[in-house]
């Protein structure tokens, strides 16, 4: 048992509510439902809350295209949210919504405080406007050419091809990416946070311990460039809480977001009798908060957050954590490029324990970026979790039912319990400090030792000579002692694994009873309970993600026309500009062949009039190959080649129709030519 119980408040950050899960997110809610799940295990007062981010620009907008209310589409998205986390196991004590009474409430209270304290400042600021949609314009939702390289097509506050940062009025030729309009300057009064007031405190308060160590000094660099004055306030059209006091004036999103911490545990008290929201937010709290966040949003949790709360006389954070990115086999995700496998992708494929479990091999206390190696990720749980820790019940367990009545003996030896049992403190300490992977490292070692003494007494040998079934019991009921001990120490990491296991020991595991005597005690009859990783499952959500990727920038996408009723939003509008870029050209189909592995692709070898490209296109529901060879298409020439799973696609072919088996493609008698442009 840990020392003295203690009170412990954990959030993860708030996954924004205009779009799905994917398992870069998952890894943070992964990482602190682990660290959360360790604290119950030891006794500890824990609670875990998070909630949806609902507020801002984008969330307006989206929802302006879908033809539906903000507060409609957040309702919509945080449904799915819910459904993903709770399918990934993750044990949320409560998940709510920054768009909320409590959240309004606190937000407005917090504002108040610091206005009344001298911390609220106003000035008058000139800002880009869309005079066609009436509306100041945020930085993302301005583009044009970067000041510096030139590169055209980016955002209005950072440029993605030079790294270059600016203001948005620097930037050359901007345009709305709202409307498409020559935005215009105009001024307007806005409400600014004096954070240079808190330098001291938030000086002391990054070096106390607070934070990671690579972190603080990140930080560091901040000061030496000289606090600014933080921006608060938006204007009217925006999807958000109005500022008391201000007509027309909401608060930034980045305001209200972190206090939708203290929202969702607001709504957690008022359900419960036994919890009291000061106990955990007052000045002069003793509990516990910590934030699990990732190395993205440090500046707002580790700047603004603290001040804010310390200049409306709240207490700070016991710690902020930051993580760093996760990459899928070496390659950097993109929400925005599409390169991400969400997090319902995986779940139709594969059980989430492997995930969590591959994800907590993999992570420390540091900042570093996370690979997802999917060869290495089937390898290792089929090493880890089924060939060694469920092999140990597996080939142990059988006997126990057949031979003993499904009894456990009095183990005579206890050398292994006592040696297993002696590095209880170290794993606890790794969850603790987050060292997940070195916790992971020492239970699998553990695993080995109790799989080679089971390998080296070899019970079916022993079961079969009558004068040995006495050895034969204790070694098997020696290795599932064992294995309930393993299974303990990981249940933070596999809560499904660790309920299916409590069914099957018929008891439950926790770190109390971990030095329990079981002489005696019956176990239920053995279950399979963790199957192999297939590859085949593996190629299943690589190829259902090249689809998410095919529908906005692949090289093999197909063009459908829904019915108005049908119709996707339209995400990303481009300019007419953009558009003029794009060179279509008639090609003849020269040969068309399957692709071995892929359900929807058709290899494509295109005839351009003297030129011929390869395309890989998702048409194989519409075409058998020898169906479409001699046919016309209209193509994307100039797209940059992409190398695929199953070669290099030099374009874009474009057929239409409602999708499935009408995708409609030209016949030769139309009268286009192979290599005439399409205007």
């Amino acid at each position: 048992m840990a020392n003295s119980q203690r009170k412990i408040l954990v959030t993860s950050a708030l996954p924004y509510a205009n779009g799905p899960i994917h398992l870069g997110h998952m890894l943070e809610y992964i990482q602190t439902d682990i660290w959360s799940r360790f604290q119950k295990l030891r006794g500890h007062e824990c609670h875990y809350i998070c909630a949806d981010d609902a507020h801002g620009t984008p969330i307006m907008l989206k929802a302006q295209q879908l033809g539906i209310t903000p507060e409609e589409m957040i309702a919509q998205v945080q449904k799915e949210h819910e459904k993903d986390f709770a399918d990934f196991n993750i044990q949320f004590d409560n998940f709510h919504s920054t768009h909320s009474d409590e959240n309004r409430q606190l937000a407005s209270d917090i504002y108040i405080k610091l206005r009344d304290n001298g911390y609220i400042k106003t000035k008058t600021i000139s800002q880009l406007f869309d005079p066609e949609k009436s509306m100041f314009l945020p930085d993302r939702f301005v583009k044009g050419t970067c000041p510096r390289c030139k590169s055209e097509d980016q955002y209005g506050d950072n440029c993605d091809n030079c790294g270059a940062t600016y203001s948005t009025t620097d930037l050359i030729n901007p345009k709305s990416a709202v409307s498409g309009a020559t935005p215009v300057m105009k001024d307007t009064e806005h409400f600014f946070f004096d954070l240079p007031a808190f330098e001291g405190m938030l000086k002391e308060w990054i070096n106390s311990g607070s934070l990671q160590q690579e972190m603080a000094n990140k930080l560091g660099e901040w000061f030496e460039q000289g606090l600014q004055q933080w921006d608060i306030s938006r204007d009217a059209p925006y999807f958000g809480f109005e500022i008391p006091d201000a007509p027309g004036k909401f608060f930034y999103v980045w305001l209200d977001a972190p206090i939708g911490y203290m929202g969702s545990f607001k709504n957690l008290c008022d359900k419960r009798d036994d919890l009291n929201f000061d106990d955990f937010w007052a000045k002069d709290s003793t509990a516990e908060v910590y934030h699990f966040i990732g190395k993205d949003i440090v500046y707002f949790h580790s700047l603004f957050w603290p001040a804010m709360l310390d200049g409306a006389g709240l207490r700070k954070p016991t710690s902020v954590y930051a993580h760093g990115y996760v990459t899928v086999n070496g390659a950097k995700m993109s929400k925005s490029k599409g390169t991400f496998i969400k997090a319902r992708t995986y779940l139709d494929n594969l059980d989430p324990e492997y995930l969590r479990y591959y994800y907590a091999a993999k992570l420390s206390s540091r900042i570093d970026d996370l690979d997802l190696n999917l060869e290495d990720f089937a390898q290792r749980v089929n090493s880890d979790l089924v060939g060694k820790l469920v092999n140990l019940a597996s080939r142990t367990a059988g006997f126990i039912s057949k031979r003993f009545d499904g009894k456990l003996a009095k183990i005579n030896d206890t050398s292994l319990t006592t040696s297993f049992l002696a590095k209880q403190e170290s794993i606890a300490n790794f969850y603790e400090t987050r060292e997940y992977g070195k916790a992971m490292r020492e239970i699998m070692t553990l695993a080995d030792i109790a799989n080679a003494y089971v390998a080296d007494s070899a019970p079916w040998q022993l079961i079969k000579e009558d004068d040995k079934q006495e050895q034969a019991h204790q070694v098997c009921s020696n290795a599932l002692n064992l294995f309930r001990i393993l299974v303990t120490y990981l249940k933070p990491v596999l809560p499904k694994l660790a309920q299916d296991v409590e069914a099957f020991l018929q008891m439950e595991l926790t770190w109390d009873n971990l030095d329990i005597d079981l002489a005696g005690h019956e176990i239920a009859k053995f279950k399979a309970l963790m199957q192999r990783v297939e590859m085949k499952s593996i190629e299943a959500i690589i190829e259902a993600s090249t689809e998410n990727l095919q529908v906005t920038a692949e090289p093999e996408v197909k063009t459908e026309v829904k019915s108005p009723l049908e119709q996707d939003p339209i995400s990303d509008e481009i300019s007419f500009d953009d558009f003029a870029k794009i060179d279509l050209r008639i090609a003849r189909i020269a040969k068309a062949e399957h692709v071995k592995e892929a359900n929807k692709l058709l290899r494509l070898e295109l005839d351009l009039g003297g030129e011929t490209k390869q395309v890989f296109a998702g048409i194989k529901s519409a075409y058998a190959p020898e169906d479409l060879e001699g046919k016309l298409t209209v193509m994307v020439a100039n797209l940059a080649p992409r190398q695929m799973r199953f070669g290099v696609s030099e374009g874009m072919v474009l057929a239409a129709g409602p999708g499935g088996k009408d995708l409609w493609i030209m016949e030769p008698h139309e009268g286009a030519q192979p290599g005439m442009k399409v205007k």
